[in-house]
């Protein structure tokens, strides 16, 4: 499986870790950026991994900024995607079965790293159950279709 991950200045550290982490699961990592510490705009990159996993270059994405709060807005905007802000393995399970959101974002300033890392590969390792989800999700994609942006 291929994974887009970007981050901002706040999600770098977080980033580096998590990118070892999946390396070493056999995950096939596109890092998009940032490739430092220093100040710079979370759109932009969660804008790059949202357009990556539209594109089907990679098959799903993750991001992480201070909170994850303005990079699943960011990435939202991106027709053809379902970012899932998640904090715990409740929403990272369900944004998965229910909703097949395709892009994880996640706050660095707000989880430990080994919780990042435990979020992101058990966000990864779910499946989408389908079934009845298969209409709520469609009535999105459908929408999504007819976006003018």
């Amino acid at each position: 499986m291929k994974i887009a991950i970007g981050s901002d200045h706040a999600g770098f550290r977080a980033k580096e870790a998590l990118k070892a982490s999946l390396a070493q699961a056999g995950y096939v990592l596109e890092d998009v950026g940032t490739r430092t510490e220093e100040s710079c705009d979370y759109p932009d990159f969660a804008i790059k991994v949202a357009d990556t996993v539209a594109k089907k270059t990679a098959d799903k994405g993750i991001i992480l900024c201070g909170t994850g709060i303005g990079s699943s807005i960011a990435a939202n905007k991106v027709a053809g995607v379902r970012a899932a802000l998640v904090h715990d393995g409740f929403t990272a399970e369900m944004s998965r079965r229910h909703n097949d959101a395709n892009v994880l974002c996640l706050g660095a300033r707000v989880l430990a790293d080994e919780r990042i890392r435990d979020l992101a590969r058990l966000w990864l390792e779910t499946p989408f159950d389908g079934g009845r989800h298969d209409r709520r999700v469609g009535k999105i994609m459908e929408y999504d279709s007819h976006r003018r942006c």
